[in-house]
């Protein structure tokens, strides 16, 4: 049982040490860790807990750690994945808060910042296109392109709440998709 906190420790520990911009940052890098290194969630499954995870409110990445947490390893494993989703955060911020405040105006560190907002946008990205083929195994494309149209009209054309959106999809797949079964 411990060899299984120390796994989710380090699955929470390692997404959110290389997360670099908080919480989204770090939703493709859980998915490696949860997903495809240790195969607690199929793809499906974490897609779901994404979007529910985005209708609540806080920070994405406790709520994603506290689920897994929960899921693989009880209240126990709960509070273990929350420790690890806050601590490179916290770590960091006691050990550099010096440091960068003295070279916040740098044009390198601005620089820096810089290089590594492509990198995010780029994995945020190709995190969407596995949420999209997934789904499209899943459900079909007719299904898939439903939801997608109409959460990009809702979000873009309509302005209306991503809370409502997801909310609406989650009705929308236990009424016209509640047989399909993961996997």
């Amino acid at each position: 049982m411990i060899l299984l906190y120390w796994k989710i420790f380090l699955a929470n520990f390692i997404a959110n040490l290389l997360g670099y911009g908080g919480g989204p940052a770090t939703i493709p890098l859980l998915e490696r860790e949860v997903v495809d290194h240790y195969g607690w969630q199929t793809t499906a499954e974490f897609s779901e807990m994404v979007a529910l995870g985005n209708g609540l409110p806080g920070p994405i990445a406790t709520k994603l750690g506290a689920y897994v947490g929960y899921d693989v390893g009880g209240i126990t494993g709960s509070l273990i994945a929350l420790f690890a989703t806050i601590a490179p955060s916290l770590i960091m911020m006691i050990a550099l808060l010096g440091l960068l405040m003295k070279y916040k105006d740098s044009p390198k560190v601005k620089a820096m910042t810089q290089i590594i907002r492509p990198t995010i946008a780029i994995l945020l990205a190709v995190m969407t296109y596995d949420f999209f083929f997934h789904s499209y195994e899943q459900v079909g494309w007719i299904h898939t392109s439903i939801i997608g149209v109409l959460g990009f009209f809702s979000l873009e054309k309509w302005r209306i709440s991503p809370v409502y959106v997801v909310l609406g999809a989650l009705i929308y797949g236990a009424v016209f998709l509640g047989g399909v079964s993961p996997g």
